[in-house]
């Protein structure tokens, strides 16, 4: 026994049935054995799966011991039972939540104009970003790296805000390239972060691309996606807004021979902007933030059975040299979309 629990009394629960005289769970009465029916819980899993409906009435029909073919109308109120048929009869599908139901909601930038389509936590869920013409336009192309008139600081589009485990980011595939769940390599899931929930607000630099074919001393080529960055402000920013942040450093990480360069960053209306320049600044007014970010990034993915995540350098890059690669991914990124570098990918480019 774990020290601490030893005077824990474990409680046990009786077995319920329902009563077809008020239409209650209830433990049974021994009197009236014949008022009582067993709905355990694989029965119940079956009647979810097939979609049973409510009985009509309070009559259950001849047979149902033997084969259920409707609900109780006191088992469950309706709201309950619709969401376990639609987890059950979706459960092996690729639009399965992984939870009975959708807890966790979208948390979108309000300032925005956005559509959307599908349930968020499904793969169906996708986040178009619109104009003021209400127009839609693509976040990786037509949102510019820089703030207008302040090419000191960067646009940093959220995909993942503080505190939300679900794998977003913008689909470089799709028309218009909307924000979508990541999915697992054969398509059929949504990906959650398991190893504990972001404390730090992800997402990308717009025009940018870490082009394959540009390799490093090792030989690693760039992962073929726009910049990842990493927020290590105070405040949850919602998902699609675009923040003028500072870059602080860089993380590179190294994955089956791609490089993955993690941009540390910080949005300039955080409380901390004007004390925090870099990554020592930062060392010494969040002490231990970096630390912590650094044990997320390599063990992120050993929940999936995956080996930690290996960094090409011990420590962050300074800040010039982070802003030295977003202009070089930025030159790369005006190549591709001007067409002059061939990639194998149907990337949505227009």
């Amino acid at each position: 026994m774990a020290p601490g629990m030893e005077d824990f009394n474990i409680l046990s629960f009786s077995k319920v049935y329902y009563d077809v005289q008020d239409h209650k769970m209830k433990p049974m009465d021994s009197s009236r054995k014949q008022d009582f029916l067993s709905i355990s819980g694989s029965r119940m899993r079956k009647m979810a799966r097939e979609g049973l409906q409510k009985c009509e009435g309070d009559k259950i029909p001849a047979g149902w011991e033997d084969k259920p073919t409707c609900v109780p109308q006191g088992f469950m109120v309706k709201s309950g039972w619709d969401i376990m048929i639609d987890y059950y009869q979706n459960i092996d599908s690729p639009r399965w939540i992984p939870f009975a139901t959708q807890f966790s909601k979208a948390v979108v930038d309000t300032s925005r104009s956005f559509s959307s389509e599908g349930t968020f936590g499904r793969t169906d869920y996708k986040l178009h970003f619109k104009n003021d013409k209400g127009e839609k336009i693509s976040p990786w192309h037509d949102i510019p790296l820089h703030p207008s008139n302040d090419n000191s600081s960067y646009n940093f589009i959220v995909e993942i805000p503080k505190g939300i485990a679900h794998k977003m980011e913008v689909n470089k595939e799709e028309r218009y390239n909307p924000i979508m769940q990541d999915t697992t390599h054969n398509g059929t899931r949504g990906r959650n972060y398991l190893y504990g929930v972001p404390f730090f607000n992800y997402g990308l630099l717009p025009q940018t691309w870490e082009d394959p074919s540009v390799k490093d001393g090792s030989g690693n080529g760039g992962d073929n996606d726009p910049l990842d960055v990493i927020e290590i402000g105070a405040k949850q920013l919602p998902m699609g807004s675009v923040n003028p942040v500072k870059i602080l450093g860089s993380i590179e990480l190294v994955d089956q021979g791609e490089v993955d360069h993690k941009i540390l960053a910080l949005a300039l209306s955080d409380a901390d902007a004007g004390t925090i320049k870099d990554v020592s600044d930062l060392q010494s007014v969040k002490p231990g933030v970096l630390d912590a970010l650094v044990d997320w990034l390599k063990k992120y993915k050993l929940p999936e059975g995956k080996s930690e995540n290996v960094f090409s350098q011990d420590k962050p890059t300074s800040a010039e040299a982070a802003i030295q690669i977003v202009a070089e991914t930025h030159e790369r990124w005006q190549k591709l979309k001007a067409r002059e570098i061939k990639v194998k990918d149907e990337f949505w480019l227009d």
